[in-house]
């Protein structure tokens, strides 16, 4: 008796010795089941650290109750931010620098890692960030309505105009617009343009970006689109899925909530349209360990993204998730994934004509400008210059 309780004494000191690791994030669905798994094999797997995920909403909900934390006290350590909230925790120095940890990692790991994502981390050759999610926009469509038309899937912007206009009918719409940065943003790359310049300022009156407003007008003037904004973005998907629109450009990251509706067609995913030289923009998060966590916190959070990264857990997450992989060891895993429905594979082949987002602290501030361009503009037949023009003059106010 007297060893028995000796020994459960001694596990309840391991236990309370553990140091907790509070993380924060924005994966629901299949992802969020994912995550809580993680987490359990994680702590399980070691005596040190216990990890405890907790989802706090979309993106942008979670920024908003990240700030209030930090304001308020009761942040966690752990926090998986948005890319374009990224830059700004950095310039405001509530995210710690992890290059003492990073630096212990062996090169053949580093060098497995897609250098695209590895690098996001980096501002002014600091490592802030780890990735953790990686994704690319993607266009979804009604492949059955397009092969009935005779249409091909659209490689550039002049066939999506032949195929949003030979896709619309009495009843539906051939493309559902989203007035949000992102999926607009990859409209401007993929004509080689960027919505901000090399030196960081904003760029929103620059040819391309012109151009893009200017063509998604074009197409609501004939008629060959119906308008969302991100508020909306539920009623686009039941568009989508009540073939009320026939294309919609969204995150890969979509794909699992949409098997989750039911489709009355089979679901077509292409690259999104480009012109020669043109780029997607990369999305996604990266984790940060906040201010305020204790040198065995970051250890304890670095050690848990380790884990992440082995290529079986990566290939479950991707699985789980659509992610890109972002380990080349972890590809050769998804194989039968890919295989089984090779759209699944587009949003990793797009990879190699991706770019990062715009790491400038003020876009996150710069962005809300535009997507109210966005929605004055769609919704509301302002002249896309003359949208794009009030902007620009807000974003270099805000600067």
């Amino acid at each position: 008796m007297k060893q028995w309780l000796a020994s459960l004494i001694l596990l309840v000191g391991m236990a309370s010795a553990q140091t907790e690791i509070s993380f924060w994030h924005s994966m629901d669905g299949p992802a969020e089941r994912v995550i809580a798994q993680f987490a359990s094999a994680f702590n399980a797997s070691q005596r040190n650290y216990r990890v405890t995920p907790r989802l706090i909403g979309d993106y942008r909900e979670g920024e908003t109750r990240l700030l209030a934390a930090l304001r308020a006290g009761g942040a966690p350590v752990l926090f998986q931010a948005e890319i374009l909230l990224f830059p700004r925790l950095v310039a405001e120095g509530v995210v710690l620098p992890l290059d003492e940890l990073t630096n212990t990692l062996p090169k053949a790991f580093t060098d497995d890692l897609f250098e695209a994502a590895w690098d996001y981390g980096l501002i002014n050759n600091r490592r802030y960030g780890l990735p953790f999610n990686t994704s690319t926009p993607v266009l979804f469509f009604n492949e059955n309505q397009l092969r009935a038309k005779g249409l091909k899937v659209p490689t550039n912007w002049r066939e999506f105009e032949q195929a949003a206009k030979g896709l619309t009918s009495r009843t539906s719409k051939g493309f559902i617009a989203l007035s949000e940065s992102w999926t607009f943003e990859a409209q401007v790359t993929s004509r080689g343009g960027n919505l901000v310049t090399a030196d960081g300022r904003p760029n929103f009156t620059s040819r391309e970006v012109v151009e893009a407003l200017e063509f998604l007008q074009r197409l609501g003037r004939e008629g060959s689109t119906s308008v969302r904004n991100l508020s909306e973005s539920f009623f686009a998907q039941t568009d989508f899925i009540r073939t009320k629109g026939m294309m919609v450009m969204a995150s890969i990251a979509n794909w699992p909530a949409a098997e989750n509706a039911s489709f009355a067609f089979k679901l077509g995913v292409a690259p999104i349209p480009r012109e020669p030289n043109g780029k997607v923009p990369l999305g996604g998060a990266q984790l940060v360990v906040l201010r305020g966590a204790s040198a065995e916190q970051q250890r304890g959070a670095f050690e848990f993204w380790r884990f992440l990264m082995e290529p079986q857990n990566i290939k479950t997450w991707v699985e789980a998730s659509y992610y890109v992989p972002l380990r080349k060891s972890a590809t050769p895993l998804l194989e039968a994934f890919y295989r089984e429905n090779p759209y699944r594979k587009v949003a990793f082949e797009q990879v190699a004509v991706a770019q990062p987002r715009p790491r400038v602290p003020q876009f996150a501030i710069w962005r809300n400008y535009l997507e109210e361009a966005l929605e004055k503009a769609l919704k509301g037949n302002v002249p896309a210059r003359q949208a794009l023009e009030e902007a620009q003059r807000k974003a270099e106010a805000a600067r």
